[in-house]
């Protein structure tokens, strides 16, 4: 199991949001490129970053940040936030990211990420934000009539391999994940499942991390405010891993 520390970005700062609300934004740095190397520092080969305002306008602002990042760590860094196009994904490919996450167009345009899937093969995987059992998009703020796991299998039929799944009403609350709700995620439809969403603890990742010793696919968790608040170290995490 892997674990991805995150550096959502907002005008070309690190930022947590509560919930997914752009009005309650905590900023932690002006200095994306010097909290990926620290990250570097501590261990970690993963990097999880999401551009916020792409997420909420379909606009990306952060390139100049992510290709910082990109350049100046060697972690394998994955980009996801209002990708909606093949020339996005092919933007980001080209500056070097290592997997781009689609999240609204998989609703929107399924026919666009099986074009992608069919291009890129695992470089692309699926973001399913859900709330109460519902896809959210649009950067959350958008409800749909179509349930998490049913985005899944359709996601998994058309090639996708990997998803992040997250519990909106979990994000940056510091509550704990939504174990069930990822256990099921992965049983229900066979996709490698990366867990996001209000892990606080390093009890979560144990717990997380005992799933996949019986055989669910968690391939992962990504923990951010946990990092920024201190609840934990990302050296505590990595090791809890092991």
């Amino acid at each position: 199991m892997k674990v991805y520390p995150a550096i959502d970005l907002k005008d070309g700062e690190v930022v947590r949001l509560l919930q997914g609300r752009m009005e309650d934004a905590t900023v932690y740095s002006s200095d994306p490129t010097a909290v990926a190397s620290d990250f570097q520092t501590k261990g970690t080969k993963y990097l999880h970053v999401v551009d916020l305002n792409g997420a909420f306008t379909g606009k990306p602002v952060n390139d100049k940040a992510i290709s910082s990042i990109v350049n100046n760590v060697s972690l394998k860094v994955q980009v996801g936030g209002g990708i909606r196009t093949i020339e996005r994904i092919e933007a980001l490919l080209e500056l070097g990211v290592s997997r781009v996450i689609l999240g609204t167009v998989a609703v929107r345009d399924p026919k666009l990420v099986a074009d992608a899937v069919r291009r890129y093969g695992e470089n692309i995987i699926v973001g399913i934000d859900a709330k109460d059992g519902m896809v959210a998009v649009q950067g959350w703020a958008e409800s749909t009539n179509i349930k998490a796991e049913e985005l899944g299998q359709m996601m998994r039929e058309i090639g996708v391999t990997t998803t992040i799944f997250t519990d909106i009403s979990r994000d940056g609350m510091l509550g704990g994940p939504n174990i069930p709700s990822t256990v099921r995620m992965a049983q229900v439809t066979g996709l490698k499942v990366i867990a996001s969403g209000g892990i606080s603890s390093l009890d979560d990742i144990l717990n997380l991390k005992a799933e996949t010793q019986r055989g669910i696919t968690i391939d992962g968790a990504i923990v951010g405010k946990a990092l920024y608040s201190g609840a934990f170290t990302l050296e505590e995490a990595l090791k809890a891993v092991e």
